[in-house]
């Protein structure tokens, strides 16, 4: 890519996005094309079309999706397949039809099945059965991968798709009902520590930076103290999802933007491609190769935090996925390896979390 190329980074505002976005400031790159949702909604196919034929981009990224944890997936199912699938297809169609140099779409390795052999390559795509609680939002991924590699494969494209493991880092959604699971944990410690120690002037200033199911810090004590333990919040312990025995990846999300320029930057298709008549599972891993069980997560949290409570998890609610490890194997031999492990992470998160 030109370092005068206009670049149009798609969901600039959000996690992988804004993350994107200040990698590519950040290495020289001076035309950088972003518009929030109240701007242009990328479910409005006019509207898309009209983007890409006044602002004419040369290279996308495309980081724009309607996301949450296993407690949204679940529930809003509709929604997380409806709208993703929306997104995909208006800026992927759009790009062709304006002629799109290049461009990076990002998945989620949710894609995998749910009993895959782990860790999980790329070829383990398509093998068995999705984890059910985000089955939806894994299909829509699918099918926006598989838009990518049709495009290169009938239309000689350069689009790419990458796979990146759990993100976390600077603008993260922290929103108790819709979040991951690791913003998740540091507000729940957070808040928990707060109500501990009887600081109820900070628990205020959380919910009015972040309000919760519409209550701010305006609220009645009451109905802030009934909130938060409906999550699980109370000033003698935090109690989390699931069991604690799942295991996750991490990857600090400014490092996923680095690893999807540099790959914008040194990978094309035909570098990706098989040579087997099949072309399939071209899409790049994006991760660690490290895991974590869920309880470690939340110990490790709560030692940064230093919160002083109880710790306990609550078995009725899913777990999700009990292991999801990707093999990045391909990542390493395209030349980009991770270097911030998840204690460095987690301090770091949270002091961004305190002082954003």
């Amino acid at each position: 890519m030109e370092k005068d190329a206009r670049i149009y980074v798609a969901g600039h505002r959000g996690l992988a996005g804004s993350a994107i976005w200040n990698n590519l400031k950040q290495k020289g790159y001076t035309n950088l094309i972003g518009k929030t949702r109240e701007e242009l909604d990328l479910s409005d196919e006019a509207a898309v079309n009209r983007f890409f034929e006044a602002a004419a981009p040369e290279y996308v990224f495309l980081a724009a999706a309607h996301v949450g944890g296993i407690m949204a997936n679940n529930t809003y199912r509709a929604d997380f397949i409806f709208r993703n699938l929306a997104i995909q297809q208006h800026v992927i169609g759009k790009s062709f039809r304006y002629g799109v140099k290049k461009l990076l779409f990002l998945g989620s390795t949710c894609i995998y099945p749910r009993d895959a052999e782990q860790p999980i390559k790329e070829d383990a795509l398509l093998t068995g059965p999705l984890e059910y609680t985000n089955e939806p939002y894994a299909i829509a991924k699918i099918a926006g991968l598989k838009l990518c590699e049709s495009f290169n494969l009938q239309y000689g494209t350069n689009y790419l798709a990458v796979m990146p493991t759990n993100l976390y880092g600077p603008n993260d959604n922290f929103d108790l009902e819709k979040s991951h699971v690791l913003p998740a944990m540091i507000r729940k410690i957070h808040l928990a520590k707060c109500l501990r120690e009887d600081d109820f002037p900070a628990v205020r200033k959380d919910l009015d930076r972040r309000p919760v199911e519409g209550i701010n810090g305006e609220a009645e004590d009451g109905a802030i103290l009934s909130l938060l333990e409906k999550y699980g919040i109370t000033a003698s312990g935090v109690k989390l999802w699931g069991t604690g025995r799942p295991l996750r990846e991490f990857l600090w999300s400014e490092e996923m933007a680095d690893a999807c320029v540099y790959i914008m930057e040194n990978v094309n298709f035909n570098d990706l491609r098989n040579t087997s008549p099949e072309i399939r599972n071209c899409h790049i891993n994006i991760g660690t190769g490290k895991e974590i069980s869920t309880g470690d997560l939340a110990r490790l949290i709560i030692k940064t935090v230093g919160y002083g409570g109880d710790l306990s998890f609550d078995a009725a609610k899913p777990d999700g996925t009990m292991r999801k490890l990707t093999d990045v194997t391909r990542l390493h031999t395209l030349g980009w390896r991770h270097k911030i492990e998840i204690k460095e992470g987690i301090k770091k998160m949270y002091r961004w979390y305190t002082e954003a």
